[in-house]
């Protein structure tokens, strides 16, 4: 994994840490409670809070104004995840168990809503024109993420998945979610509303990026490094980048071969091996890395929109740098 300036994490880390401290839970019944300080305080990198603390600082308000804000994208963050695995059935999170492998299913609901409602409640301080524009995104942006959700569950299933629904999924399920945390940041710092669309625009097309280096990184990175199982969207027939870039690429009879193995959800050796062949034959690595740089560069060109000087950009294109040059 790249690293940036100890400084630049660790400033907004201890900031984000500490305040999750303070506000750490504890009322009755701690049976609801407890697992929802457990996945608070089992810290993933705390990005997409970091985002927002990033857009306020940049457009000139002091960072403690949105440090409720960004706890409250964290909490919602926080509670995706847990839904998320008990979609998918994963028993690991962050390299730990998962919230209902250890509390059962119904705690594990309860748990994410408790985090969702109390994620709106950290907006509350905020003054009345701060408060509802910031509102009104995080709730769209909740929408367009359970849609997000929604489409990739369909598309398991689903035998006519494009690149233009693919786009679309993970728009909602990943890029909208870093595009409201820098607008809600550039919003209470009160930044004028051309440069909170770009921050947004800049997050959104960064968040598109980093899903899809993470596909790409699913099949073609190192597993010791990328901290993930090799191939697990393969083992799941998750119509990702690389199999929409190969359905597309491929000669009929490869294409055959793909709709065979995907029509089986196996660990099977075979399976990996076959699928990855056809990927590379069809230079789905390739194609995907392309992607890659065009949202890169989108990403770039809104930022460059923005009324900011060079050395304020700079912090957003050293995360840029950390978020996408990762492990291979």
């Amino acid at each position: 994994m790249s690293t940036l300036p100890m400084t630049f994490l660790d400033r907004y880390n201890e900031l984000l840490s500490a305040a999750i401290e303070k506000y750490k839970f504890r009322s009755e019944p701690k049976e609801l409670y407890e697992p929802m300080n457990y996945i608070l305080s089992n810290a993933g990198k705390r990005i997409r809070p970091m985002m927002v603390l990033m857009a306020a600082e940049a457009f000139g308000a002091p960072v403690e104004k949105a440090l409720k804000p960004a706890l409250g994208i964290e909490f919602f963050h926080n509670f995706t995840l847990i839904h998320d695995d008990i979609m998918d059935e994963a028993p690991l999170r962050r390299g730990v168990p998962t919230i209902h492998t250890l509390h059962g299913t119904n705690t594990a609901i309860l748990s994410g809503d408790g985090l969702l409602l109390k994620a709106y409640k950290f907006f509350e301080d905020l003054e009345p024109e701060l408060f509802k524009p910031c509102i009104r995104i995080f709730t769209q942006t909740g929408i367009l993420l359970c849609e997000g959700q929604q489409y990739d569950v369909l598309f398991e299933n689903q035998e006519n998945v494009t690149y233009s629904h693919y786009l679309r999924m993970i728009t909602y399920k990943t890029g909208i979610l870093a595009a409201s945390a820098f607008e809600i940041g550039a919003i209470i710092a009160k930044a004028p509303s051309a440069d909170a669309r770009s921050i947004f625009n800049f997050g959104m097309n960064l968040g598109i990026a980093f899903q899809i280096m993470d596909d790409y990184l699913d099949v073609f990175g190192d597993e010791k490094k990328f901290g993930k199982k090799h191939a697990g969207d393969i083992y799941e027939n998750k119509k990702t980048i690389l199999y929409l870039m190969a359905r597309d690429f491929s000669s009929a009879e490869d294409r055959e071969e793909l709709d065979f193995w995907y029509s089986k959800k196996t660990d099977n050796i075979d399976k990996i091996y076959g699928v990855e062949k056809i990927f590379k034959k069809a230079k789905a690595g390739e194609k995907a890395l392309l992607e890659i740089q065009k949202h890169t560069d989108l990403a770039f060109q809104y930022l460059a929109k923005i009324n900011l000087p060079d050395a304020k950009k700079q912090a957003f294109l050293d995360l840029s740098n950390y978020l996408l040059k990762r492990v291979s």
